[in-house]
């Protein structure tokens, strides 16, 4: 278990990698790491992927600590390429999560002999209607200080009714728990989600592709799992009943079907 830093030109990012094994999972998060990295988390992280660690060395990355303005989601799979490149991972499954399934699609694109499964959860291939008008309110929602709201709003849109009704309650309280000292890195994430179109890119993909949806997806659109699986050469579609945005943490089974996708193909 390992919390790392990478140096990627004048500054550095931030990694956390458990397991042993000689095959690589990379693991991108979504928009959250805006808020919040995953410097010292190793052991916080680990639990979920349990069923990886004899065969795989997990790796998960943060977004670099300073990221210029402007800043465009093919840019960061430009950094990523390089920090892999610079840790030795010359070949990895790749899970992508929310925006860092946006991440993901332009680093198999661009860096195929890098990718050699790829898992785009909870994702789109650009900023559609949806998307566009979830962050956008977030980045309002982050432009007045409104935090409570912030995260609020963010649960709202990630978890299944069932989940809300139990945990509604707890919200503010996690939200006063996080609240960042600055925005500028979720403004950075977020305005590279709203530039984002990734769509000329999908036919580039050449490694095996699963996609993992929710069945009604409140932050990047129920049109978005379809969009992928068209755009992506021999891609393959699994969807969530009940569950939403949320699906890779309320789903019991997800990380047992990212393991199979990764170890035959299956899922």
């Amino acid at each position: 278990m390992k919390n790392g830093r990478v140096v990627i030109g004048n500054t550095d990012m931030d990694y956390v990698s458990f397991g042993g094994g000689p095959k690589s999972l990379v693991v991108l998060p979504g928009l959250s790491d805006g808020l919040a990295t995953v410097k010292g988390k190793a052991l916080l992280l680990t639990a979920p992927y349990k069923k990886f660690l004899r065969d795989y060395t997990v790796c998960m990355f943060s977004r670099k600590n300073s990221m210029p303005e402007g800043y465009t989601i093919r840019q960061m799979a430009e950094d990523q390429a390089l920090a892999m490149n610079r840790l030795g991972i010359t070949r990895a499954a790749v899970l992508g999560v929310s925006q860092g399934g946006m991440i993901a699609q332009y680093l198999a694109a661009d860096h195929p002999g890098l990718v050699d499964k790829l898992i785009l959860a909870v994702t789109a291939p650009y900023a559609n209607d949806t998307v566009r008008q979830t962050v956008g309110a977030w980045i309002e929602m982050a432009e007045q200080g409104d935090h409570v709201r912030l995260m609020t709003d963010t649960a709202e849109k990630m978890y299944s009714p069932g989940f809300l009704e139990k945990n509604r309650k707890l919200f503010p309280l996690m939200a006063r728990l996080t609240r960042p000292g600055s925005y500028e890195r979720f403004f950075r994430n977020a305005f590279a989600i709203l530039a984002f179109d990734a769509r000329d890119a999908l036919r580039e993909i050449r490694c095996p592709v699963l996609i993992i949806a929710g069945e009604d997806d409140h932050t990047v659109g129920n049109d978005a799992r379809e969009e992928l699986r068209r755009g992506i050469p021999h891609s393959r579609l699994f969807v969530y009943e009940g569950l939403g945005h949320g699906a890779f943490e309320e789903a019991k089974d997800f990380y047992d079907r990212v393991y199979a996708f990764c170890e035959d193909g299956t899922a």
